[in-house]
């Protein structure tokens, strides 16, 4: 039964996240990029000015709403994760360095894709029940495209029910056991046969802490990932630019590997990675599961910011996946290229090459802060996969089932915490990579109002949009 179901999901994981799914997704960020003008680019400076400068702002949000910097902390609390770390490596791999080069394309053409989904999320928002801001993809296809296609976002309301479980808790719950676990036993704290009897205490306990930041509810969750997400994104940089620096030398050797790899990878990989198709797939795959452009999900998140316009909280999906993919993807890259750790190219790899790179820089005493960064990373992923979820079947429901979904949820980290979860993970990015398409379909209907919004924002400004 296990061997069918997972020869069925591998055959539909294999198409969802091939070919027609890159095609889609670029082909959509293509049409938003020609519509608005390549308005991530010719308005980037604006977008970085926007948003660094809440960084420090002290506002306080209104009843049922969190401030718009939280708003994009809870969007990269659930986006800035293990992806990143093991998404990066596996990428590199198996598609080689040119990879990388695939990864920032798919990011350029993200920072639009990002923005328009944001835009449309604070436009087409509405309150719920229980006075709180609530929006996403589900929405403005409800809100946007009308009684007709209700049935896409309900749709999407499914999978993004079925994908939290797995993507957002049950796996991440799985990095932060085997985070810990090395760092022990690295330090000969206690063997990897003895640490197993003590994943079920730190399963409930990861369990616990979930649910008294879910059932909070938004002010709560906002609050958390505001102090966590600019915690854990400064550590992993400052680390990753310590490993480059003390290896400088080999920078130009690394770049050269990137951007000729690319296009030929075959002379930088051995001749085990002979396509460029390869290479290609691998950074663009990776780089839309690391930035979520196209999945719509980060969208739920920036719905309940403290603001009334659109436009410039849609500025906050520019800066979420420069910051995701640009600078902690590329950064990863480099420690893993830069670091000289051997990487056995055709041969699935994740967070332990990456990890590699750090201790053959720094030596072992470095696993302990890589565990520390890895946990912060999952931790955050949980939150903030855990509010999606809630929205989703708030969505169907109603708000009333929000508190008894968030419970479910947080014990589900017990089973990650105990279980080998490879099928898990197999099945939940399949569901992940299947709400792209109710997302796309409704980017691409909806993208004239995209422009529409941007032009009123920039006019008022007398700028150009």
């Amino acid at each position: 039964m296990i061997e069918t179901i997972t020869r069925i999901n591998g055959a539909v994981n294999g198409f969802i996240w091939g070919v027609p799914a890159m095609v889609c997704i670029i082909g959509v960020g293509l049409w938003i990029a020609i519509r608005t003008g390549l308005v991530q680019i010719r308005k980037f400076g604006y977008a970085i000015r926007t948003t660094l400068g809440k960084v420090f702002s002290k506002e306080k949000a209104s009843e049922g709403s969190v401030t718009p910097f939280q708003a994009v902390c809870t969007a990269l609390a659930a986006t800035v994760g293990t992806g990143n770390i093991a998404g990066v490596a596996g990428a590199i791999a198996i598609g080689g360095p040119g990879a990388v080069f695939w990864m920032w394309c798919s990011a350029l053409l993200g920072m639009g894709t990002k923005m328009a989904e944001v835009v449309l999320a604070v436009h087409y928002r509405e309150k719920n029940e229980d006075g709180d801001w609530v929006g996403g993809p589900m929405y403005y296809i409800k809100n946007g495209l009308g009684k007709k296609w209700l049935f896409l976002a309900y749709i999407y309301a499914v999978l993004g029910i079925l994908t939290v479980f797995g993507t957002g808790n049950a796996t991440q719950v799985n990095t932060i056991i085997s985070a810990i676990g090395a760092a022990l036993n690295n330090f000969n704290v206690v063997s990897a046969e003895s640490f197993a009897q003590y994943k079920l205490w730190i399963g409930i306990a990861i369990a616990v802490l979930v649910a008294l930041v879910l059932v909070g509810g938004i002010k709560r969750i906002g609050n958390v990932t505001e102090r966590l997400v600019p915690f854990m994104a400064l550590l992993y940089v400052i680390l990753g630019l310590g490993v480059v620096i003390m290896n400088y030398r080999t920078l130009p050797h690394v770049f050269a590997s990137i951007f000729q790899g690319a296009f030929s990878p075959r002379g930088f990989t051995g001749g085990v990675v002979g396509s460029m198709f390869l290479s290609m797939k691998k950074g663009i795959s990776r780089g839309i599961f690391s930035n979520e452009a196209g999945l719509g999900t980060g969208s739920i998140a920036h719905a309940a910011a403290d603001t009334d316009d659109a436009v410039h909280q849609g500025m906050f999906g520019i800066f979420e996946v420069f910051t995701d993919t640009i600078v902690i993807c590329t950064l990863t890259a480099l420690v893993i290229l830069t670091s000289g750790t051997q990487i056995v190219y055709g041969q699935a790899a994740g967070a332990d090459l990456t990890i590699s790179g750090f201790t053959s820089t720094y030596g072992a005493w470095i696993s302990i802060f890589t565990a520390v960064a890895l946990c912060c990373f999952a931790f955050s992923t949980i939150i903030g996969w855990g509010l999606y979820g809630t929205r989703c079947i708030e969505f169907i429901f109603g708000s009333k089932v929000n508190k008894p979904f968030m419970i479910v949820y947080s014990l589900v980290a017990i089973i990650g915490a105990t279980l080998d979860l490879g099928l898990m993970w197999d099945i939940a990015d399949t569901f992940n990579g299947m709400m792209v398409i109710p997302n796309l379909i409704a980017l691409f209907l909806l993208s004239g109002v995209v422009v529409k919004l941007l032009k009123e924002h920039f006019e008022k400004r007398g700028e150009k949009a």
